[in-house]
Formats: structure tokens, C-alpha cells, sequence
């Protein structure tokens, strides 16, 4: 499929001023037009926040309940059970708080639910549990904000809760004597798009003022805070912006033994958004995907270094076999599409036995990059179709759920993914019913769009104009990296890689040769040839081969010049 090219405007005076007032190139300037920054002040927190641009905790909802029902649970010496999830978020928030409320003097554990048995969330028997243990205090991480009837079990069993959560509340809020979370319709915090790790991170830092306590007491936990929040791509902007910058300084003098162990088993030669992304979190999610989510935990939490050692094996052989079912499971699915002609539909709606049900959601997310349709993966289970969705930018997919639920016993989610379960004898139907909804929607008007930051030319391709664009680092979720469009370049050498999986180029500009890599592109060999002239979109980096550094693009589309 054809991508569309869109470019931003691009407003030369603006773009001017900030050169001149922040003395950066060009180049770096229009990315921050492009990116709605124009303000001074928001330009030097998106460039070099510091501690002093954190908003303030109190501003959450509860907070000030919640902080006071702490201090009476220090006065008291009371134990606390935290409650949290099994993603790299979730892991994190439980370490960061479990840490901080030891630090300060409370008794403190935690309760993570197994995903392949309870899955995801506050369970009733979690809570029968907790309860028999004498625990009267729960805090909830990551999870809580839906878990009405489960609080409501709670408070029958003795139980008084604080809820720590970042998801869409219902129309209903659980009756917990205190519910953290900016997405409350009553929320008077100026950010709503903080991760789990981020809610707990503001009520670690309202507990640190309320004690009086050093800013090193709770800032020194940024690390791991920033771990959560790049893993969970929650927009990179305002506050979350601030703790990646300054997490990501933290994390290369990290003091978490886990943490540490990790980056290094990971092989990245520097610290940035993408060790996180691509080394660390991969992991983490492994061990809650596999069923281990005690093991993703332990590692933050031990001070033992033989320990962390052999945790770091394990959590990479979860992730080797993470991998390895991930490379089946995609495999048998494109058999499948392949052989009932399923990429001819709107929808891909698949189902199979043996499919692995912590994996098949990022199944579900490659299928649908692949062909750029959304994706629907069940795996039959017991008589139960249990699995995820991923879909595409225009389609609502949690919206195609509720047309088809009549054969559904249970779904979630939002518009880009959704979870889902029913009957295994309703699946056909299923499909049937979501295939139409899709024949009847806008899906044949949707198209891949590429946003493009600017066009470039030979004068750009300059290590210390490149270099300069890492201070738009971290990029994820609101400042994805830049694109810029190159336009009539020559090939001069064209081959494939790795059997034939990726593209390799050089390319000719006048007197320059520009050097281009296409991951995952090596099926375009035959449509082009040395000599045909093209336009091309990509990343500017830098790439260091036998001990020289040069420009390279990251290919994200080639096309014939026109």
C-alpha cells in the first residue's frame, strides 16, 4: 500500500526566532514549531527541564486524604499490602512505592495477580486473602479505578483502600477513601496523561513534603519512574517530559541493582528512550506475559547481587521464549491469512488453539503493522475464545466491539486495542458480525500517513546538525523521532540484506553520496533499479563502522521521483 506523505506547515518566522533566541539550527527549530512549541518558557522544559517544573502533588485529586491516611498508618505502625499490575508500569510502581514507604518506617507488601490465571486488576479472592492476613491498609497501582464491587468487598471485609490509577474512571468512582487519578471528571491537576509509575511517583513526592522530608528522598526514585513511563508510551510531554529527561540522567548513574543488570544484559552501547523501549521492557513484560511476574519484581527490589544475577538469566530466558512463541504464533497466523485469503478482508479476525494468550496481543500489533488492517487474535481455551486487538489510526475498535457484543461475554480497552473473550462456539459469528461492521465503516478511505517535519538537502547531512536533534531524546509516545523527506536523490547501489529482509542504499546528491537502511524494506529490491531516481523519507542518525561516523537515513518510504 501506497503511504501518504503530509508535511507540516512550516512558519519561517517562527522558526527564525527560536534559532536565534536558543541558538539552535534550523533544522532542530522546526521540529519544536512542528511539535506546538513556540512559548519560551515550554521550549526550555521540552530542551532542559529541571526538578523545579514538576507540578505540584496536591494539585491530584484525594491527595491530601490519602497523604493524611499514610501519616495515620505511620503513627499506628500499621502494615500496608500494595496491589498493583504485572506490565513494566505496574512492576515499577509497586517497587518505587514498596521502597519509599519502607524507607519511612511502614511494613509493606505487595500483590501482583497472575495474568494467565486472574488476569488483570482487583480479584475478590486477592482480597478474601489479603484480608485473612490482617491487612486493614490497600493501595492499588496501576489498577483500581474500575474495580467498584471488588472495593465495595474491601470495605465488607475490613479493608480501607487508596487508589493509585491513570486509567479512564466509569461513570462511577469506587467508593476507596481515597481515588488518585487526574482523569477524574473533577481533576484540577494541570497533566492527565501521567503513567501508574508517574501517580505514584506525585504521591511518593505529596508524602515527602508533608514529612519534611530532603527532595533527594523521593527524586532519587526517577529511574524507575522513568522506566514505567517510557514502557507505558504514555505521551511524552509536559511532566512526563520532565521525568524521562531527568529520569534517563538518573538511570545512567542508577543505583538499582535490577535496573542495572538489565540495561547491561541488554547490550546497548548508550542510555536512551529506546534501550528502554527495546531492552528493558521487553523483559519485564516477558515475565508477566509467561506467568512470572514475581521474578520482574524481585530484580528492582533485591540488594543482592547474586541474586539479581541469576534473576537477569531468568528474565532473559522468559524473554527468549517470549520471542520464540511470538515468532510461531506469527508464522501460524500468516499461514493462516495466506491461506483463507484473510488480508483480502477489512478486518483480520483470527482464532486458534495453543495460541498463547500473554502473547498474542503483540501478535496482534504485528499483524496489523504488516498489513495495515486492524487484527483481532483469539486463542480457544476450555471451551473460551480469549485474546486482543490492535487496529489502525481512523478506526475505532472499541467502538466495533460494542455493534458486535452480543457475542461477547467480556471486552475492554480503547480505540488503537481492546481485550476480549467469549464463547468459543459465538466465534464464527464473531467474525462474521465484525467483518460486516467493517464492510459498513470508513476503513477503504483510510490511509498510512507519514508526517513529515521537513524537506532536506545536501547541507543537512552533517553529523553535528544530527547530533544536535538528541536533545529532542527521549522520543516516544506525542514526540515521535523526526522525518524528513529527501527529493531527487540517484541510486547508486541498491541490495538486500539479511536474506533479503532489509534495504541497504547509497545514494547520489551532486557530490555527495548519502547512505540509507530500510529494516524490514527488502521486499521493494525489485522496484527499483541503479540509476532510477527517487525521493525517500526517513531518520537522520549517525552510523560508526570500523571506527568511522557517518550520516545514515533510516528509510521509512522510497519512492520514484516525479
Amino acid at each position: 500500500m501506497h503511504k501518504k506523505w503530509e508535511y507540516y506547515d512550516s512558519n519561517n518566522e517562527k522558526i527564525e526566532k527560536i534559532c536565534n533566541e536558543f541558538n539552535i539550527s534550523k533544522l532542530l527549530a522546526t521540529i519544536l514549531v512542528n511539535r506546538g512549541l513556540e512559548k519560551e518558557d515550554d521550549i526550555r522544559v521540552f530542551l532542559e527541564p529541571t526538578r523545579e517544573d514538576f507540578h505540584n502533588p496536591y494539585l491530584m485529586p484525594d491527595m491530601e486524604i490519602a497523604v493524611e491516611r499514610i501519616m495515620k498508618a505511620i503513627e499506628n505502625r500499621e502494615k500496608i499490602m500494595i496491589y498493583g499490575d504485572y506490565d513494566v508500569d505496574g512492576i515499577t510502581s509497586i517497587t518505587v512505592l514498596q521502597k519509599f514507604l519502607t524507607q519511612i518506617g511502614l511494613q509493606v507488601e505487595n500483590y501482583i495477580p497472575n495474568r494467565l490465571d486472574e488476569g488483570y486488576g482487583l480479584n475478590r479472592q486477592a482480597i478474601e486473602n489479603i484480608a485473612k492476613d490482617g491487612y486493614k491498609l490497600m493501595i492499588t497501582v496501576d489498577c483500581g479505578i474500575s474495580g467498584i464491587d471488588e472495593i465495595e468487598y474491601a470495605n465488607s471485609l475490613g479493608i480501607e483502600t487508596i487508589i493509585t490509577d491513570h486509567h479512564e474512571p466509569l461513570e462511577q468512582l469506587p467508593n476507596a477513601i481515597a481515588v488518585i487519578d487526574a482523569k477524574r471528571k473533577d481533576n484540577k491537576y494541570p497533566f492527565n496523561q501521567l503513567a501508574g509509575v508517574g501517580v505514584v511517583f506525585k504521591f511518593i513526592q505529596a508524602i515527602g513534603k508533608k514529612l519534611n522530608l530532603e527532595e533527594k528522598e523521593y527524586l532519587k526514585y526517577l529511574d524507575l519512574v522513568c522506566v514505567g513511563t517510557i514502557s507505558d508510551i504514555v505521551p511524552l510531554v509536559d511532566e512526563n517530559r520532565v521525568i524521562a529527561k531527568l529520569g534517563l540522567k538518573l538511570i545512567n548513574v542508577t543505583k538499582n541493582l535490577g535496573l542495572k543488570s538489565l540495561i547491561k544484559s541488554a547490550g546497548y552501547a548508550q542510555v536512551d528512550s529506546s534501550t528502554i523501549s527495546f531492552g528493558v521492557a521487553p523483559r519485564v513484560n516477558a515475565c508477566g506475559r509467561m506467568g512470572h511476574e514475581q521474578e520482574a519484581l524481585a530484580i528492582f527490589l533485591s540488594e543482592d547481587e547474586k541474586e539479581v544475577e541469576m534473576l537477569s538469566d531468568k528474565l532473559n530466558q522468559y524473554n527468549r521464549i517470549r520471542q520464540d512463541t511470538e515468532k510461531n504464533i506469527v508464522k501460524e497466523a500468516m499461514e493462516e491469512i495466506a491461506k483463507n485469503g484473510e488480508d483480502k478482508k477489512n478486518v483480520i479476525v483470527l482464532g486458534k488453539k495453543g495460541w498463547h494468550h500473554g502473547v498474542i496481543g503483540i501478535v496482534a500489533s504485528k499483524i496489523t503493522d504488516m498489513y495495515f488492517k486492524p487484527s483481532i487474535l483469539v486463542t480457544f481455551e476450555d471451551g473460551v475464545a480469549k485474546g486482543s486487538g490492535r487496529s489502525v489510526p481512523g478506526y475505532d475498535l472499541h467502538d466495533a466491539l460494542c455493534k458486535s457484543s452480543k457475542y461477547l461475554d467480556k471486552y475492554g480497552g480503547h480505540e488503537m486495542a481492546v481485550g476480549l473473550s467469549m464463547k468459543e462456539e459465538n466465534f464464527e459469528e464473531f467474525k462474521k458480525e465484525f467483518e460486516k461492521i467493517a464492510e459498513g465503516s470508513n476503513l477503504k478511505d483510510i490511509q498510512q500517513v507519514i508526517y513529515i517535519d521537513g524537506v532536506i538537502t545536501a547541507k543537512d547531512i552533517n553529523i553535528e546538525k544530527v547530533n544536535e536533534l538528541s536533545k529532542l531524546e527521549p522520543y516516544g509516545e506525542g514526540n515521535k523521532m523526526p522525518l524528513f523527506a529527501y527529493k531527487g536523490l540517484k541510486i547508486n547501489s541498491i541490495r538486500a540484506l539479511t536474506e533479503g529482509k532489509h534495504l541497504k542504499l547509497t545514494l547520489k546528491d551532486e557530490n555527495i553520496i548519502v547512505n540509507a537502511i530500510g529494516f524490514n524494506m527488502g521486499y521493494m529490491i525489485d522496484d527499483f533499479l541503479i540509476g532510477d531516481k527517487v525521493d525517500i523519507v526517513g531518520v537522520l542518525e549517525t552510523n560508526t563502522f570500523n571506527g568511522t561516523t557517518t550520516v545514515q537515513i533510516n528509510l521509512k518510504d522510497i519512492m520514484k521521483a516525479i
